[in-house]
């Protein structure tokens, strides 16, 4: 498969730095490591107590992101983060990880450090976790044994692309799945080229572009994640455009269902801004559903996510923001 080169930037996975982070995530796990990353504003909350100023134990470097002394890790672990280039010494003669390690049931999976300031940074959080149910529970409620060439569409970590891997290999009697991860982020891609060797996923393909340029031809099933909020930043991990955050949700659908295989599968997670009771987001898409004649379920996963927005100008009239989730299933030939 070739990757469209007018829509991506030049970017060389560095081998040296991503095999050291994998074996780091390995020896994590052998360890009996389990971070559940919460929100940002629970972070902060959490790290800003008393006494949570310095890092006494794995999940304080790699899950709180809190600073640590050089002998808190085995001489072994250090050298892996020092190795990958992901620990830095600050001035106040300590290390900081500059990465995440968070656990998703058996498997855990690099991201950013806390806080996610950066206009790269790879996210992680309660919003992945929802959308691995939604698509561990929409995979197991259908036959999905013919959904052979899967797309994570803006993959940040991988993890939905990863955990619905996993679930089709498990369901199907044949050849395993094809995955491809695409993102525009190249620091997304090599997070989730770290996350795939973790868990030993083979031939997993990745492509850096704006959401579907680098695919050239269709595809099973197509899952999404995107940004959903307005950030005055535009940081491509956030930022989702429109009028309310959910620009980019709409183009995922409408420029996804043309590559979608007879008989194929969309699962589109993300927020739905609510203003007097209507659905924003569901009233934007649904018309290009109608059109397109499709089948599709829709639903509220949570009512209220991320109420702090509501705060900013461009939500004074917004109710509330809910989590939503939308699957679209193309006719069968």
């Amino acid at each position: 498969m070739r990757i469209d080169t007018a829509a991506i930037g030049e970017h060389v996975p560095d081998a040296s730095r991503m095999r050291p982070l994998a074996r780091l995530g390995q020896w994590l796990l052998e360890e009996g490591y389990r971070f559940t990353t919460a929100t940002p504003a629970t972070h902060a909350r959490v790290n800003a107590r008393s006494g949570a100023e310095l890092a006494l134990c794995l999940r304080d470097i790699f899950g709180w992101s809190r600073p640590f002394e050089r002998s808190l890790l085995p001489d072994a672990a250090m050298r892996l983060l020092e190795e990958s280039g992901a620990v830095r010494a600050g001035d106040d003669a300590l290390q900081h990880c500059t990465v995440r390690f968070s656990t998703l049931g058996d498997s855990i999976y690099v991201h950013s450090a806390f806080p996610t300031g950066g206009e790269d940074a790879v996210f992680f959080g309660p919003d992945t976790y929802r959308f691995v149910r939604l698509i561990k529970r929409t995979l197991a409620a259908g036959s999905s044994c013919h959904l052979e060439r899967i797309v994570d569409l803006g993959c940040g970590s991988g993890a939905g692309g990863m955990e619905a891997w996993k679930v089709l290999r498990a369901l199907g009697a044949g050849a395993e799945p094809e995955l491809l991860l695409t993102d525009i982020n190249a620091s997304a891609l090599d997070c989730a080229r770290v996350n795939v060797a973790i868990a030993g996923i083979p031939g997993a393909g990745f492509l850096e572009g704006d959401l579907y340029a680098p695919i050239e031809s269709p595809v099973d099933l197509i899952m999404a994640n995107p940004p959903y909020l307005l950030d005055p930043q535009e940081r491509l991990y956030r930022h989702g455009g429109g009028e309310f955050g959910g620009g980019l949700s709409t183009r995922i659908l409408v420029e996804g269902l043309p590559l979608l295989k007879p008989g194929g599968m969309m699962i589109l997670y993300t927020g739905a801004p609510i203003i007097n009771g209507r659905d924003t987001f569901l009233a934007s898409v649904k018309p290009h559903l109608k059109e397109a004649g499709l089948r599709w379920d829709y639903s509220e996963i949570d009512p209220d996510v991320f109420g702090e927005e509501l705060d900013a100008p461009a939500y004074e009239r917004v109710d509330r923001i809910a989590a939503v989730g939308l699957v679209v299933h193309a006719v069968p030939s």
